[in-house]
């Protein structure tokens, strides 16, 4: 420790080089670095008035070449020597530089620092840092570059560094400060229903999945974290949504161990499935638990299929039926309108083509996927109507869902006029996801809601979200008779051939201001499987999310 500490002293004194000339503070040498480029001692002019007075005064217009890597080798030599005091006085604002400077040999704990100038370009001057991070009996090299930019000091025209969070680390922005300890939270390692570990190189578009185990669970799992340098994010940052991100691991943590209700067969499939099409996402679960047992989306960031927010297109009209059945407003084997048009609010709706079905039941405008057939019965109806049934009977739209990871619980918000109307038919204010529709699904199929969970609630005690009522049993034998009939003779009959045995399916077309194609939605119950898929700006449901479903629902069946 002893021969470190001597080794770091005298890299402190090395120089900065910059475009051939030596700017560093020798020992004893009794003047700075700005002395060496004629900066020191003022001289007169005859009339009292200094020749740097003079030269205050005049300094504006371009900076030169000279000023700015005279400026750029104070500031870096001063930084380099640890003299934090110095560095930030070359600089246009001293206070922030000086805390910044402080806090990156405090918190940061960089030694043996060397700051290696590049040739500038304009007023920008581009610099190499090495250093050793150290961290009680850990140590590990530390290298990265940046970048810094000499301007005129406001005032006195005076160049100065310009400050900003930047100068220290690329990453780092307003009030973000980089700090060398324990990790945040400890790894896990994520684990299937077998047993087995899930990577995301084996199942690719798990990572947000994985992060949010990590988030949830790291510390209570039994892990340890690992010590890192890292970005830990300040209030304008986390307002950009920014996370802290590690720069240097210095050692890596023990992960603590998180079991999930994923299928291994089944998530593998899901990720073949989405991986054929662009923007899909898909969720398996199973009805009579509400575990879910594949999760999967074709672009590996967001997690649009549990964290989503998308109008759901005709599937809504699942939820939407048990409503109108319960009120007696349809009935499945009963004469029901399916005109071209029809006007309500203000607005003026149509089918798909502007097709009508004359003298049809509402079984054959629910298997059609008719519009009109459900905002024709929207002058019959309260506005809260379609939000009680979503969150009494569905458990949609209270955000009281606990899943194991973040997730979007839906939205049905009460509306009025043409936008309540909208609604019946997944448009307007409605939003769900594949997570979401996949439980309506597995309601639909059980006859009672249960809240979808990866991590079992009895690893963390958490309760899970339940419904205030069931259909009633005419209504649900009514709802699965419309489900099945559409999966076989409707719009969801080319997607599930081959399926069988008790299904149901709805499909749905979502239309998105300034997007050419609509996003393409299915749902769909087989056994004790539950599917939704939507595929944005893609096209009709059936043709594009139902493959996809009906892929899992056979692999699983």
């Amino acid at each position: 420790m002893g021969n470190r500490r001597r080794v770091a002293e005298r890299r402190r004194t090395r120089p900065v080089v910059l475009g051939g000339v030596i700017a560093a503070v020798v020992s004893g040498a009794g003047f700075g670095a700005y002395a060496l480029f004629g900066g020191g001692a003022a001289a007169e002019d005859g009339k009292g008035t200094s020749t740097t007075q003079q030269a205050a005064k005049a300094k504006s217009g371009p900076l030169t070449r000279t000023e700015v890597t005279e400026t750029a080798s104070r500031f870096l030599t001063a930084w380099q020597s640890g003299k934090v005091r110095e560095a930030a006085e070359a600089t246009d604002d001293p206070k922030a530089a000086a805390a910044a400077l402080k806090s990156f040999a405090k918190d940061a704990r960089v030694a043996d620092l060397a700051l290696a100038p590049g040739a500038a370009a304009g007023a920008k001057v581009p610099f190499a840092v090495k250093g050793t991070v150290v961290h009680e009996e850990l140590s590990k090299p530390l290298a990265y570059d940046s970048t810094l930019t000499v301007v005129r000091r406001a005032g006195d025209g005076e160049p100065r560094v310009h400050w900003q969070p930047a100068v220290v680390h690329p990453d780092l922005r307003e009030g973000d400060k980089l700090v060398t300890g324990e990790a945040g939270t400890p790894p896990v390692k994520a684990l299937d229903r077998e047993g087995g570990e899930l990577t995301t190189k084996a199942y690719p578009s798990l990572g947000p999945v994985l992060d949010g185990l990590r988030e949830k669970y790291g510390e209570k799992a039994g892990g340890r974290p690992g010590v890192e340098l890292r970005v830990v994010r300040g209030k304008a940052s986390e307002k950009a949504e920014l996370s802290d991100t590690t720069v240097l691991e210095l050692s890596k943590g023990t992960p603590g161990t998180v079991k999930t209700t994923l299928n291994p067969s089944l998530q593998a499939e899901a990720e073949r499935q989405v991986a054929k099409k662009k923007r899909a996402s898909v969720v398996v679960l199973r009805p009579s638990t509400g575990e879910i047992l594949a999760v999967a989306n074709s672009s590996h960031g967001f997690n649009v299929a549990f964290q989503g927010s998308l109008a759901p297109g005709s599937t809504m009209k699942v939820i939407t039926s048990s409503m109108l059945i319960e009120k007696g407003l349809a009935s499945a084997d009963k004469k029901h309108p399916c005109p071209k048009y029809f006007s309500y609010g203000g607005w003026k709706f149509q089918n798909d083509d502007k097709f009508q079905i004359k003298n049809g039941t509402f079984k054959a405008s629910f298997a059609r996927s008719c519009n009109t057939a459900f905002i024709s019965q929207a002058p019959e109806l309260e506005n809260d109507d379609l939000t009680k049934q979503a969150q009494q009977v569905f458990g949609l739209g209270k955000d009281d869902w606990q899943i194991g990871v973040p997730s979007f619980d839906g939205a049905v918000p009460v509306q009025s006029d043409a936008p309540m109307a909208a609604s019946l038919i997944g448009q307007g204010g409605v939003r769900m996801n594949p997570l979401n529709m996949a439980s309506v699904s597995a309601t639909v199929k059980s006859g009672v809601f249960r809240q979808p969970y990866l991590v079992p609630p009895e690893v963390d005690g958490r309760k899970l979200a339940t419904a205030e009522r069931t259909m009633s049993a005419d209504t649900l034998a009514q709802l699965r008779d419309l489900m099945s009939y559409t999966a076989a003779y409707g719009t969801a009959a080319e997607a599930m051939a081959g399926v069988g045995g008790d299904s149901g399916a709805k499909t749905g077309s979502a239309e998105v201001d300034g997007q050419k194609k609509p996003n393409g939605w299915f749902t769909a119950y087989h056994g004790d499987l539950a599917a939704a898929g939507v595929v944005q700006a893609a096209g009709h449901g059936g043709s594009t999310a139902g493959p996809i479903v009906a892929a899992l629902l056979k692999a699983g069946g």
